[in-house]
């Protein structure tokens, strides 16, 4: 029987296959007592569980030595091990058999349950996903204890059309099963922001999380059908549905070919007009896809994932390498390198308290500001890289004048740093800031006189303008770029920008998607920024579009508070 579920979509496309169901081991485990004779005993059992597990991670890190997505895996690998070792779980967990005299399996799990209930009172979203690797950890160590160490089982195979199926599935269970042929995968868990989700991007296979039963309702060999775009899975879809999906499949892959020829094609409009269209990275890795696709500078440099994922600081000399390598392979292409934006909840020595409200905490140039030893270190590493290549730095989450001033002045003092041990840089490297508070939009004459370039931050800019906690499922449908206050705003920084001669780009979700595309070009806006992925789909964009047709369209969406008429000018925008 037929029947459709819905999930949260986090990498596009269309996949048609098997269903292949990977089974994990339940953490409902017996609770037995243990003789004090052989206390002894079961904890050598959970040190050599640890000990095993340890070395598979070992393992799978030396498997993704290099691709594409080597960084993120390694990354997550290195947060596996880094749970693993943590004596808040393997002490604690031998602890409670001590004074509890219980078995292993379950000592462990409720030595995890406390660690959950720790993660659930954080507030910033990403940083309580985190408790899944923690399951994930917990999960291969019963596995050991049990022993059967955990792995993903090789699918049948059926010339590539698998689909995984899965309650979870861990970014190790990624690695051990990339070697077989999948197609697409489903979870049960997961989130928008979950590993699992950037997992699936990385892999650029679609992929749904948040299916809540998929793993119940599915049966291994279903027949399936998996919308990434939309969300959807259809399982034993009838021939009429089947033939359907068939040929939107083979559109999509169509279509991905065509906008390859592109990739050269300078990004001008109908009428003539040049348009820059950058990438947005988070890695030096990432270079490989920026250039796959055409871009013709990096327009974000996401500098603060260098500082993710681990017990430490990356060091002066790491960061030069990263900064080092992205510039010398963009090969003279613009680099802006954005200063961490980290936040008050992030696990650092100077920040390890959690925040009521991260988002608008100590984050970004606060948190830069408030650790200047911290940011000196990064400004070094940048201002060093910088005769290698065309790098400008870009300063997130202004809002006062009062912190720019400390921001080009600490600049100024890692500047001078360099010439006392005479090491050269780029003297006149150009300083922007993001615009993602109002006050920074609404104060921007004094901002252009003090910075050389703008980058406009959406996302953040939506989320402030409109008071809305995109994390917050219970109001994120309220979220709306095409809300009157924010096309307001968006289209008065670019337009300001302009009429001072000041560069100004777009680097949030805005600027990669399609939707929107004309809409900012008739706002003025000359210079987008975006994930590599979605590069070419706006370049496509950009060479169908003719400005003196666009532009009346806009100024009339910018002078109405009406959404059911701004939706339907922007339906005729882009028809």
């Amino acid at each position: 029987m037929s029947f459709t579920l819905h999930g949260v979509g986090v990498s596009d496309g269309i996949a048609i296959g098997h269903a292949h169901l990977v089974s994990h081991v339940a953490l409902e485990v017996a609770h037995y007592a243990v003789p004090q004779d052989e206390v002894g005993n079961e904890i050598a059992r959970l040190d050599a569980a640890f000990t095993l597990v340890h070395t598979e991670l070992e393992s799978l890190h030396a498997s993704v030595a290099s691709g594409p997505a080597a960084a993120e895996y390694g990354a997550f690998l290195d947060l596996h091990r880094m749970i693993l070792d943590d004596s808040t779980l393997s002490v604690a967990a031998k602890t409670y058999i001590t004074q509890n005299q219980c078995n292993a399996e379950w000592a462990l799990t409720q030595q995890m349950n406390v660690l959950l209930a720790q993660f659930e009172q954080i507030e910033d979203a990403y940083l309580r996903e985190r408790k899944t690797d923690v399951v994930q950890v917990v999960e291969r160590v019963l596995k050991a204890l049990l022993g059967h160490p955990g792995h993903v089982p090789p699918p049948v195979q059926r010339d590539g059309d698998s689909i995984l199926v899965a309650h979870d599935l861990s970014p190790a269970d990624v690695i051990q099963y990339k070697q077989h042929r999948f197609t697409a995968f489903l979870t049960d868990l997961g989130g928008l922001t979950s590993h699992t989700a950037i997992v699936a991007r990385s892999l650029n296979i679609p992929s749904i999380v948040a299916l809540h039963h998929a793993r119940q309702l599915i049966r291994d060999n279903d027949l399936l059908i998996v919308d990434g775009t939309q969300g959807v899975v259809i399982v034993d879809p009838d021939e009429h549905v089947l033939s359907e999906y068939r040929l939107r499949q083979s559109q999509l892959e169509l279509e991905k070919r065509k906008l390859k020829r592109i990739k050269t094609t300078a990004a001008t409009t109908l009428d003539g007009i040049t348009v820059e269209l950058f990438a947005n990275i988070e890695l030096p890795q990432d270079i490989e896809q920026v250039k796959e696709n055409g871009a013709t500078g990096i327009g974000l440099f996401r500098s603060e994932f260098l500082f993710l994922n681990r017990d430490d600081l990356p060091g002066e000399d790491e960061q030069f390498e990263a900064y080092r390598t992205v510039a010398r392979k963009m090969r003279g292409l613009p680099v802006t390198i954005r200063t961490f934006d980290l936040g008050a909840d992030k696990n650092l020595d100077s920040a390890k308290r959690v925040a009521v409200n991260p988002a608008l905490g100590l984050r970004a140039i606060r948190l830069s500001l408030a650790e200047p030893q911290m940011f000196h270190t990064q400004l070094r590493a940048i201002l060093r890289a910088s005769r290698h290549g065309q790098i400008r730095i870009l300063v997130p989450m202004l809002s006062s004048v009062l912190e720019i001033d400390q921001t080009l002045h600490l600049i100024e003092n890692a500047k001078q740093s360099l010439r006392q041990e005479k090491t050269a840089f780029d003297e006149k490297i150009q300083i922007g800031g993001m615009i993602e508070i109002p006050a920074a939009a609404l104060c921007l004459d004094i901002f252009m006189r003090k910075l050389d370039f703008l980058s406009i931050g959406t996302n953040d800019l939506i989320q402030y303008t409109l008071a809305i906690d995109r994390t917050d499922d219970s109001v994120a449908h309220l979220y709306d770029p095409l809300h009157p206050a924010v096309l307001r705003l968006v289209a008065h920084v670019i337009r300001s920008a302009n009429r001072a001669k000041v560069p100004v780009a777009v680097c949030g979700e805005m600027a990669g998607d399609i939707l929107f595309t004309r809409l900012l070009l008739g706002f003025g806006l000359r210079q987008f920024s975006m994930h590599p992925a979605q590069l070419l789909r706006v370049k496509q964009q950009v060479l169908r579009s003719h400005l003196p047709g666009i532009t009346p369209l806009t100024h009339k969406m910018l002078r109405t508070d009406d959404p059911k008429k701004i939706h339907s000018l922007l339906t005729k925008l882009n028809g």
